[in-house]
């Protein structure tokens, strides 16, 4: 992407730059299109999390209890495909136009998935809420793929750490704050207001970025073709792959569907690299990865993913399926990550930009994860809330430490023509690695949950019991089917030994799952060891760029 200069909406180019990167901006048009860009972010991010607290009032009101794994499982398909995509558009296209078509998409679908169940088209209520978040989850993924590398564009790398890092800590906040979020409006509004919130805001955002980013089209656009094919194998590579990730916790790695889906991914992994090698203008250049830092940092994320969802999607759980707080409780107790994860992402970026380095920050946030998570795989029903707290603290501040580390570090070394796909790649591993992380650690924790819940049922039990406490997740969901199980004489006892079988046994399982995601935290400190810490590049001088009106 090469640019330079640019000008407002309307008028005259003005005559104060204040950013140096590959795109100038004037004072207004920064203002305008940072603040767009970070309500994008929070949106994008926010969705990725608020639905989860307001699913059981939504299976209830949409009648989908058999089909509820796929509102989150069909946004996460659509997401993680899209990001790299819109990002290769945006090479070669421009990117404005791209930002702006995921963005609309993004609050449209919002708006739909509200209305979920009231729409006059053929499909049930639940099918309806399915098919708009894969939609949502379009719009997301461009939003995602898109925000970082604008940021590339309009500062050198010596500058974006600090930005990179603010747009990072509004990410993290929305991955730890949303499930709070969700479950407030849920209680206190509808599950409807988790959709209908985007709506405002993502108007405003949209607003800014119209009035205020400037169009412009990369030099030789005109003689580039996007990779249909390379688009194509990709669909058809993780497609399968995430499918069988999403079913493997419920049917575990052995079922034949699942085994199909992952031998499906495979072939078409092989597909995929196949055609890139040969593609003009591959949808994600393999020749990035030959560079040394890319390529580590895309096994660093992905590993970091794994274990940063390790934390989010089962701390909760571990605190009030075992310590026995509250779901508002639990959320207040994720406060302490979430504000170590705001500090980090700033004082990381702060450093960057005045040092020029990030090794350091990279080794440094790893240990802290490394020994947040240790804390974690010590954990005991008898464990204080102070002890974890302390856990937490340390893995928000290494997670903020890292966030804007990836991307910066691969945004200096990648050429500038494919700014959006070397930053799309850090997105799309990390994606990829939180879907493998929760799918492992899921079917980690059920394995074990249900071995040591089985030993617990006592003679007499009804013949379902097992069927009955299968899915610890969705046991509040279920207390009437419970009741009206353990009716009988002495089921009301029988029910209550039961739900400390299930404290006891979920213990056990997520003590397993908080002691893998240690041992890769501990793993990937040896991975950042490795990172080539290049000074960060000054300010860099282009041509004058083509602009779109």
């Amino acid at each position: 992407m090469s640019t330079t200069n640019s000008t407002s909406p309307g008028g005259p180019s003005a005559p104060v730059y204040i950013t140096s990167g590959n795109v100038r901006l004037t004072k207004p048009q920064l203002i305008g299109t940072m603040a767009g860009l970070m309500l994008a972010m929070l949106l994008a991010a926010l969705d990725q999390t608020i639905v989860g607290t307001a699913e059981p009032r939504i299976i209830a009101s949409l009648a989908g209890f058999d089909r509820y794994p796929w509102v989150a499982t069909v946004y996460l398909l659509t997401s993680t495909l899209t990001v790299p995509i819109f990002a290769k558009l945006s090479d070669l296209y421009g990117r404005k136009r791209f930002f702006m078509l995921a963005a609309s998409l993004f609050v449209g679908a919002s708006a739909l998935c509200g209305a979920a169940g009231d729409i006059p088209i053929p499909l049930d209520g639940m099918n309806q809420l399915i098919l708009f978040r894969g939609l949502q989850g379009i719009g997301a993924g461009g939003v995602m793929g898109l925000i970082f590398t604008i940021v590339g564009d309009i500062f050198s790398p010596s500058e974006r750490g600090r930005f990179q890092g603010l747009f990072s800590a509004v990410w993290g906040i929305s991955a730890v704050f949303g499930p709070t979020l969700g479950g407030w409006l849920t209680d206190h509004v509808s599950w409807r207001a988790c959709f209908y919130v985007n709506l405002p805001v993502g108007i405003i955002a949209l607003t800014a970025m119209h009035f205020e980013f400037p169009s412009f089209k990369p030099q030789g656009a005109a003689d580039r073709k996007i990779d249909l094919l390379g688009i194509a194998t990709l669909i058809a590579c993780i497609t399968p792959l995430l499918l069988a990730l999403t079913w493997a916790t419920d049917l575990g790695w052995e079922a034949a569907r699942v085994r199909l889906l992952i031998g499906m991914s495979v072939v078409m992994l092989f597909a995929f690299l196949a055609v890139e090698r040969r593609a003009p203008e591959p949808l994600i250049p393999l020749s990035l990865f030959s560079n040394p830092i890319v390529s580590i940092c895309a096994t660093c994320i992905f590993v970091v993913g794994m274990g940063m969802f390790g934390v989010i999607i089962y701390l909760p759980l571990f605190m009030q399926g075992v310590l026995g707080v509250s779901a508002t409780q639990s959320g207040g107790l994720m406060m302490p990550m979430m504000m170590g994860t705001v500090f980090g992402t700033a004082l990381s970026g702060w450093l960057m930009s005045k040092l020029g380095r990030y090794k350091q920050l990279a080794i440094t946030g790893a240990v802290m994860m490394a020994a947040g998570m240790s804390i974690f795989a010590r954990m005991t029903p008898a464990t204080s809330r102070p002890e974890v707290v302390v856990g937490m603290i340390l893995c928000g501040l290494g997670l903020g430490l890292l966030m804007p580390v990836y991307t910066v570090a691969v945004q200096n070394v990648a050429p500038r023509h494919q700014m959006g796909a070397a930053t799309a790649a850090t997105v799309f591993f990390r994606s990829i690695g939180s879907t493998v992380g929760v799918a492992v650690f899921g079917s980690v924790m059920l394995m074990h949950y249900h071995e040591d819940f089985a030993r617990a049922i006592p003679p007499g039990a009804p013949a379902n019991t097992a069927q009955l406490f299968s899915n610890p997740l969705l046991l509040t969901q279920m207390h009437d089917q419970l009741q009206a199980a353990f009716s009988g004489p002495g089921g009301a006892e029988m029910l209550a030994s039961l739900q400390a079988a299930v404290r006891t046994s979920l213990s056990g399982g997520l003590h397993l799952v908080f002691q893998l995601s240690a041992g890769l935290m501990i793993a990937s400190v040896l991975l950042h060891m490795a990172i080539k810490n290049l000074p960060l590049r000054g300010h860099v001088k282009a041509p004058e760029p083509e602009l779109v009106h």
